[in-house]
């Protein structure tokens, strides 16, 4: 999804954002997120994007060539100063993309629903128990 980073100096640079890579249990292990990942990497470097930020496992995405985007100078929005931010990684796709930019990465638009439209689309849909898995960050 695209999105951007609004730069310190006024600048809006435009990147995108996606994930999580998600594969089923009984999958894991095998090659498979990393063979999508490669795939949706080398795609958005063919349109043209510079760079890939969001949030992920560095376990998993530092393996892909993600690193932590605090050391390319952008923050995540609405992020405490100091707030822990191990969570937010970033891969340049185009080798200098960010070099000189600093600010602050800013979650697309399409990302943020109404709660209550989230349960009336929830509604249909079986009802299932909520796990938190090894890997999720929320």
């Amino acid at each position: 999804m695209k999105t951007i980073i609004e730069a310190d100096d006024g600048k809006v640079i435009p990147v995108l954002t996606m994930g999580p890579i998600s594969i089923t249990p009984e999958l894991k292990r095998k090659g498979y997120g990393k063979v999508l990942l490669a795939y949706s990497l080398e795609k958005a470097a063919g349109l043209g994007y510079g760079a890939v930020l969001f949030e992920g496992n560095i376990g998993f995405y530092g393996k892909c060539g993600f690193t932590y985007a605090r050391e390319f100078g952008i923050r995540y929005h609405d992020l405490p100063e100091g707030a822990d931010d191990s969570f937010f990684l970033c891969k340049e796709l185009i080798p200098g993309y960010l070099d000189g930019v600093t600010g602050v990465y800013q979650t697309p638009q399409g990302y943020y629903v109404d709660d209550s439209d989230v349960e009336k689309f929830d509604k249909g849909f079986p009802a299932k128990k909520k796990l938190k898995l090894p890997g999720q960050i929320i």
